[in-house]
């Protein structure tokens, strides 16, 4: 038991030797360290290795211990977010708007509206669906799969259901559609529009010719169509665009035949993969033998030469696409009067590498993963940050929240330089080497502190096992 008692004032003693005169705090490795961040302004505790940190920048907070929770804030955009092993439980707030989630099956959030109302929602899912409003009509409550009502969820205006797949009504946009036995027999009507279907033995559809009024308060026509199938997907007519510049007609008789004819567009195919398109819209003829495998495609609005997985080139005026002996290289580029994106991979998440170009200002931003060394990352401004190790950094770049609540476990090299400033950083194995560099200070330690130079204004200082063991002033500034 006398033990313990010495052991702590050892442990002061030491903490005291490393804080005496470095009124920045001390430096003790992996264990304690702290210092002013090298791309932003602000300042960054971190302790016992990888497990916390803190810091601070001029609008944001951040503290976090990766990789159990984090938590991050901005008041001057109003915005807060709060992990708990990542993505199990996760809360964000942007404003007045929330949203708490566990495995994104049970969730609850809400707020304001741009309509003036107030939307509470609680969902536990596939089972519960609530919504709480100050507008009753945008009240809802389901349970799946005995009853319910449902409001703009699963990509529709509304859902009504009892004993589903007995009965359910979806609705999206004007057209409802009554389903009986879902998916196997339904009746839909809306704008001009009627149709039911018995599936997959026989169904059909007819839309008149309708109008609306666009941005610009024009009136345009929107098409008309006929539609039906027999042994869906066996065989199937459509005719489109009906009372349009373009009309197009349809036959499928799957595998074996399908053809498309309209005044812009032919295509004709055989056993679905072997066929011709004509585009006389984007001005391109392609040749399919087999689709996808073999392609070839000659015009303006498409060129393309493709052999899968030997290799494949493909361009027209905006986009580029290449690869040789698929996955091992692929490039990708978009280019238009402002950007210049490119990418190129290798082996899909082996190596890739991405830069966007500002076209009018030259400027440009990169970023470059090699799974599971490394990622390197280049902002418009310049500053540049290479990472040591990146086990999930490339399987999904850019994503804040890994780089946050992941990446500091597997850090071991980390190296930061900022054009702009001058300064610089480097750090291996969480500070047990730590270098910091500016055009007016110079700061190094190692070992737990046990070496540690600076050099400033106020003169250059060495550590040695947390004593000072050298001091020298500044020189002083010469007379006129």
């Amino acid at each position: 038991m006398k033990r313990l008692p010495i052991a702590l004032t050892l442990s002061l003693n030491l903490w005291v030797l490393a804080c005496s005169g470095a009124p920045e705090g001390p430096s003790l490795g992996p264990l304690f360290d702290e210092y002013d961040l090298t791309l932003t302004p602000g300042h960054r505790m971190e302790a016992l290795g990888p497990f916390y940190y803190r810091e601070e920048q001029p609008s944001e907070r951040v503290w976090a211990v990766p990789p159990l929770l984090s938590y991050e804030r901005d008041p001057e955009i109003d915005v807060s977010e709060f992990d708990f092993l990542y993505p199990i439980v996760s809360y964000d707030r942007y404003g007045t708007q929330h949203r708490w989630q566990v495995m994104q099956l049970l969730s609850f959030g809400g707020g304001p509206t741009t309509q003036g109302t107030d939307k509470n929602r609680f969902t536990l899912f596939p089972i519960y669906f609530q919504q709480r409003s100050t507008d009753p009509a945008e009240d809802y409550t389901a349970v799946f799969p005995f009853y319910g009502h449902l409001r703009h969820r699963l990509f529709r205006d509304e859902i009504f259901f009892v004993m589903f797949p007995i009965y359910s009504e979806t609705r999206k946009r004007d057209v409802v559609t009554d389903n009986y036995v879902y998916p196997f027999f339904d009746v839909h009507h809306g704008d001009g529009l009627r149709g039911w279907q018995f599936w997959p033995f026989f169904g059909q559809e007819h839309k008149d010719i309708t109008f609306r009024t666009n941005g610009f308060n024009e009136v345009q026509p929107v098409g008309g169509r006929e539609s039906f199938f027999v042994l869906w997907p066996l065989f199937m007519k459509q005719t489109t665009g009906i009372g349009t510049a373009d009309p197009s007609r349809q036959v499928v008789s799957f595998p074996a035949y399908t053809q498309e004819r309209s005044p812009k567009r032919d295509s004709t195919y055989v056993l679905w993969l072997f066929g011709h398109i004509d585009d006389r819209a984007k001005k391109y003829r392609e040749w399919d033998e087999p689709w996808p495998f073999i392609e070839f495609a000659r015009g303006e609005g498409k060129t393309t030469s493709r052999v899968w997985p030997f290799f494949s080139q493909a361009h027209n005026a905006t986009n580029e696409d290449r690869f040789y002996l698929w996955p091992v290289y692929k490039y990708e580029r978009f280019h238009n009067d402002a950007l210049d994106h490119r990418r190129t991979r290798i082996c899909f998440f082996l190596y890739s590498d991405t830069t966007d170009k500002n076209v009018e200002t030259g400027g440009f931003r990169e970023e470059a993963n090699m799974w599971p060394l490394f990622t390197r990352r280049r902002d418009f401004d310049g500053n540049r940050r290479l990472q040591v190790l990146a086990l999930l950094e490339p399987f999904v770049p850019g994503a804040h929240k890994i780089r946050r609540d992941y990446s500091p476990l597997w850090s071991v090299w980390r190296q930061e330089a900022n054009p702009r400033t001058g300064a610089s950083s480097q750090s291996l194995l969480w500070n047990l080497y730590r270098g910091d560099k500016s055009p007016k200070a110079k700061k190094y330690s190692a070992l737990f502190g046990l070496f540690q130079y600076q050099a400033d204004s106020e003169g250059k200082r060495l550590r040695l096992f947390y004593i000072p063991v050298s001091k020298s002033k500044p020189p002083r500034a010469s007379g006129p």
